[in-house]
């Protein structure tokens, strides 16, 4: 029988739990032994007295002593590595790139780890694709975040004052949190201008009522993502943008790529051209940051601009956050659970490229780059 642990989330900030009690209950009723961390839902506001049985509450050594499989949210600390039971299945965003330490502990340990962010963007996986659900989260939210910010109103309002003309707002980056961020700050009335360096993404952001901002580059890649950019194209792209920017009372940016740094678009310069109380949310601050003034966790004033670089987005709406992650983690494993276990298919297109480690080797091809690149 799969015996599965959901450990309490240690990392500052950090407030979702992998399994809510319906996805839980779910996965007892497929025959697993689901087992939750004493308070693990808590700051998530799922209550231990909200998972009925059959889960059961434990303390965290007498789960990991009993489990086959751990299912979190953030990648275990090398302490709670080290403390993983050996040859378990682990699933989570393990941000290999960033825990390599730990991707060392998994090997060794010869657990089969699977990263929920390496999901690939293919139609049967959009149900299970983690990233795309908290995206989903932290657009709307950065959205809200700016326009607290903002030194004007969203809407236009009619007074009879006269009239308050809507604020201008440029989201960067129309993926699923960019979309969502456009959507957000549409329903609060502001004009919004959106830019995306892949070229199919103008239907979309036009769907939602934005314009495009043009800059005559496109640079669409692979899986849905954008590739990264030569220096003239940049350049390109610079100049266009710059005077979108300066013109803005908000800008929300949003371009990251999967396992390395967040490309920088905002520069210095473009920075001291907007407008005096004009306000930046960069999303993509957990990955060094959109904007060259970027501090991720920070915020920073330059020229008269504040700079908001907040991480952990998703956890301000633990609740919806948490269901929809769980969720997620029920779609990958559920195909693969027969009679209470789990077998997984390494060869399937889902399963394969999210496996980091597994029967003590590393066998994603990024990972065992960025280990010889460490050593």
């Amino acid at each position: 029988m799969l015996k599965i642990l959901i450990p309490r989330e240690h990392r500052p900030g950090e407030l979702r739990v992998a399994l809510d009690p319906a996805t839980a209950m779910r996965l007892t009723r497929d025959g697993c032994q689901v087992a939750v961390e004493k308070g693990a839902g808590e700051r998530a506001h799922f209550p231990d007295d909200h998972y009925g049985e059959p889960v059961t509450i434990v303390e965290r050594d007498k789960g990991l002593a009993d489990a086959t499989a751990v299912l979190c949210v953030r990648a275990p600390s090398v302490e709670e590595a080290e403390a993983l039971p050996e040859g378990c299945v682990l699933v989570g965003l393990l941000a290999a790139h960033a825990n390599l330490e730990q991707v060392e502990i998994y090997r060794k340990r010869r657990i089969t780890a699977l990263a929920m962010e390496l999901v690939p963007r293919i139609s049967r996986a959009q149900s299970m694709d983690a990233l795309s659900s908290q995206a989903a989260v932290a657009g709307y939210h950065a959205a809200l975040q700016a326009a607290e910010r903002a030194p004007v109103f969203f809407p236009m309002l009619t007074t009879a004052a006269g009239t308050v003309r809507p604020a201008k707002v440029v989201v960067i980056g129309a993926g699923v949190a960019g979309l969502q961020a456009i959507a957000t700050a549409r329903r609060l009335g502001a004009q919004v201008e959106a830019y995306d360096i892949r070229a199919a993404a103008r239907e979309q952001v036009e769907s939602l009522g934005a314009k495009m901002i043009d800059t005559g580059v496109d640079a669409s890649g692979e899986g849905g993502y954008a590739r990264e950019l030569s220096d003239d194209e940049k350049a390109t792209q610079a100049e266009a943008l710059a005077k979108r920017l300066s013109e803005a009372h908000a800008v929300i940016s949003t371009a990251a790529l999967p396992g390395r740094p967040a490309p920088k678009i905002i520069t210095q310069a473009m920075v001291e051209r907007m407008k005096p109380g004009a306000v930046i949310v960069d999303l993509a601050a957990e990955g060094g940051g959109n904007c060259e003034l970027t501090q991720p966790g920070e915020t920073v004033e330059h020229h008269d601009v504040s700079i908001h670089g907040p991480l952990d987005i998703p956890s301000r709406l633990a609740v919806p956050a948490s269901e929809m992650y769980a969720r997620n983690l029920y779609n990958l494993l559920s195909p693969f659970i027969e009679d209470g276990e789990l077998e997984l298919d390494f060869e399937d297109a889902v399963i394969g490229p999210m496996c980091l480690t597994r029967d003590g080797e590393i066998v994603n091809e990024q990972v065992r780059q960025w280990m010889e690149d460490d050593s």
